[in-house]
C-alpha cells in the first residue's frame, strides 16, 4: 500500500522509523525564494525546448541505534537544478547546476542543538512534529547557489579596462596645480 505524504507537514519521526525515502521533481516555480535568483520567466534562458526548470529531489530518513541511549534520528537530502542566472562578467544568461547534498540529525530542543552544533559535523535541527521539507529543500538549493555566478569561459569578449578618451583629454587640458605652486616659489620676495 503507497502512502501519500505532505512535504509541507512531514512527521520525520514516523517516517525515519519506518527508514522510507521520497523523490520526485518540481517546478522551480514552487519555489518562490529560489526562483528569485533565477532570471525572469522571459528570458529565454529559462525555457529549454519549453520545459521550465525541474528541481529534482530526494530524501532518506533513519534511525542510527546509539549505545545506551535512544536512537538518532537522520535525515539525507539531494536536490538540484539548472538554474538559469545572469553572468556576472558578460551580463548574459548562464544555467549553472545547483546541486544540494546534506545530511541532518534531529535533536530534541533548541538548546541541544545550540550546545551540540559546534562539536557536531552534521547539521542539527530541532525535531518538530512536522517539517516543511519543501522549505528545506529550497534552503539548502538557495545556500548551494554561486554567490557570483559565471560562465567558466564567456561566449562574448568582456572587456577587463575602462578608456574614456574624452576624460583622458579632459585631464591633460586642465593646468597642473603643483605648476601654479612652482611659480610661486619662483618669484622673489
Amino acid at each position: 500500500m503507497d502512502k501519500k505524504f505532505d512535504l509541507n507537514r512531514l512527521n520525520v519521526k514516523a517516517f525515519a522509523r519506518e527508514g522510507l525515502s521520497l523523490q520526485g521533481q518540481l517546478s522551480l516555480a514552487q519555489f518562490a525564494r529560489l526562483a528569485e535568483l533565477a532570471l525572469s520567466p522571459v528570458e529565454p534562458a529559462l525555457q529549454d525546448a519549453g520545459q521550465p526548470a525541474q528541481v529534482s529531489w530526494d530524501i532518506q530518513a533513519e534511525l542510527v541505534p546509539v549505545s545506551g541511549a535512544d536512537a538518532q534520528i537522520w535525515m539525507h537530502l539531494k536536490a538540484e537544478v539548472e538554474l538559469p542566472m545572469q553572468c556576472q562578467r558578460c551580463m548574459g544568461p548562464v544555467t549553472l547546476a545547483v546541486k544540494a547534498d546534506a545530511s541532518f540529525r534531529f535533536v530534541s530542543d533548541e538548546a541541544t542543538a545550540e550546545a551540540e552544533d559546534d562539536a557536531s559535523e552534521e547539521d542539527l535541527l530541532v525535531l518538530t512534529p512536522e517539517l516543511n521539507v519543501l522549505e528545506l529543500i529550497e534552503d539548502e538549493l538557495i545556500m548551494s547557489a554561486p554567490i557570483v555566478p559565471k560562465h567558466e569561459r564567456c561566449p562574448t569578449l568582456v572587456p577587463m579596462s575602462a578608456v574614456d578618451e574624452a576624460f583622458e583629454e579632459a585631464l591633460e587640458a586642465r593646468p597642473n596645480p603643483f605648476a601654479a605652486l612652482g611659480q610661486l616659489k619662483k618669484k622673489p620676495n
